[in-house]
């Protein structure tokens, strides 16, 4: 018997020849703009960093902890605020929490010293915490299966799009208007953008699309929801499934390290004004944001017919990643390593969309916003959250770039994650689809 045809779900490829309706891609499409809000509140600050720095005098720790607080507490709340989501309901969830960042960026603009703009930021942290977990577990439920790695990717693209445009507009903002006009512009539209989703997605028009395994699977199993012993079983219920929480949390220790330092590495190292290093640091963003989309189509293609080869993708970006960096950061500045940084950027964080496909897979469906608060909770205390705050820490200590000369390792690391969680991935695969036959006829 070949395994790795079980992915998707029988019930679940009878639901792929359907096309999804325009309304579905009228929610995805607000969906990201949301996330694009909250990942512009919060890179907006990597663009200002020269400015802060020299307004209040801070040192590189307290600007990587700036950075980091906000993963920080994502990471840490993204758990408990999704599991309450899968209760609640995900879009009076994702309502309340775009509410909050958008009025804590507004706080940060209004900050007078470093206790206070730390406490802002953290305030957006926890207004973000549990967004993109339940942000795209709502866009799953009203897809085909057999697009999870490109709409996986293609949402959490999103970030890096919305770091893009936070890095290069509060750049250009704090230039001309000053720091706090940057976090202002930014709060402004988070807010616009809330109203728009308030007034186009609810309950009750996301139930008519939802694909029907979504529907069976979030009727039947309800004390899955509320049982704590069942759902940490049915979130770490293989080794496969824990290889992709970590290795996806690992692969983006490079990104969220990079997307916050590459400003001021521009700035010190390339002699660039803040506003133009902002704008070309943004350009690297973009790149990431463009990978992760093309990384999720090819994971998707690559894997149609064995499901198992999505790993090898994502060990393939990170041994790219790796390499590239590992060679970048120890040539002097020029135009071949900034080469070597694009090429590095592409795949950086290419691996998103084959982890977010795996634990879809591997978890059932009546706790996905879980599972991906599980996959957050990796991603930013593995990866987002301890990038900046670490290189930061040691570029006070050795000087920024070389800080940056040892992260590249991390993605290696991941790497060997990525290739234990596909040795066994065919078997925890096949037992649980065998539990979701079983239940669905009980």
């Amino acid at each position: 018997m070949l395994i790795h045809h079980v992915e998707p779900s029988l019930q679940e490829r009878a639901a792929t020849g359907r096309r999804a309706p325009a309304y579905a891609w009228l929610v995805f499409g607000l969906t990201v703009g949301l996330l694009l809000s909250d990942y512009m509140s919060r890179q907006v600050l990597n663009a200002v960093f020269p400015l802060l720095k020299h307004a209040w005098g801070l040192s590189d720790t307290q600007l990587g902890s700036l950075s980091g607080v906000v993963a920080l507490l994502v990471g840490l709340l993204t758990f408990p605020l999704s599991v309450l989501a899968d209760r609640f309901g995900r879009v009076r969830s994702i309502v309340l929490m775009a509410a909050l960042w958008s009025v804590a960026t507004l706080g940060c603009a209004l900050s007078t010293n470093y206790t206070e703009m730390l406490v802002a930021r953290g305030l957006v942290g926890l207004g973000e915490a549990a967004y993109g977990s339940v942000g795209v577990a709502l866009i799953l439920s009203i897809f085909p299966a057999r697009l999870r790695a490109t709409l996986t990717g293609a949402f959490m693209a999103g970030g890096a799009f919305g770091s893009v445009f936070g890095m290069a507009l509060g750049g250009l903002v704090g230039a001309h208007l000053g720091w706090r006009w940057s976090f202002g512009v930014m709060a402004a539209l988070g807010i616009v953008l809330l109203v728009a989703y308030r007034g186009v997605v609810t309950e009750r028009r996301l139930a008519a699309c939802r694909v029907e395994p979504c529907r069976r699977d979030a009727d039947a199993p309800r004390d899955l929801r509320g049982n704590v012993r069942v759902l940490m079983s049915g979130l770490f219920a293989s080794r496969s499934v824990v290889c992709a929480y970590i290795g996806s949390g690992l692969h983006l220790f490079v990104p969220g390290a990079l997307f916050a330092w590459l400003p001021s590495y521009l700035n010190r190292y390339y002699a660039m004004a803040p506003d133009r290093a902002a704008v070309l640091a943004a350009g690297f963003v973009l790149l990431a944001g463009v990978g992760m989309v093309g990384c999720g189509i090819v994971t998707d293609r690559v894997g149609r017919t064995d499901g198992s080869r999505k790993w090898l993708t994502a060990i393939a970006y990170c041994l790219i990643t790796g390499v590239c960096l590992a060679v970048a950061f120890r040539l002097p500045p020029g135009p071949l390593q900034l080469a070597l940084i694009c090429a590095g950027m592409l795949v950086g964080a290419g691996a998103s969309g084959a982890s977010g496909a795996m634990v879809a897979n591997l978890t059932p469906a009546a706790i996905h916003a879980s599972a991906f608060a599980t996959l957050t909770l990796a991603n930013n205390l593995l990866g987002m959250a301890p990038g900046p705050l670490l290189t930061g820490w040691v570029a006070d200590r050795a000087g920024l770039v070389g800080a940056l000369q040892w992260i590249p390792v991390v993605p290696l690391a991941a790497a060997v994650l990525f290739a234990i969680g596909r040795a066994s991935y065919a078997a925890d695969l096949a037992r649980v689809e065998r539990e979701r036959r079983a239940s669905q006829l009980s």
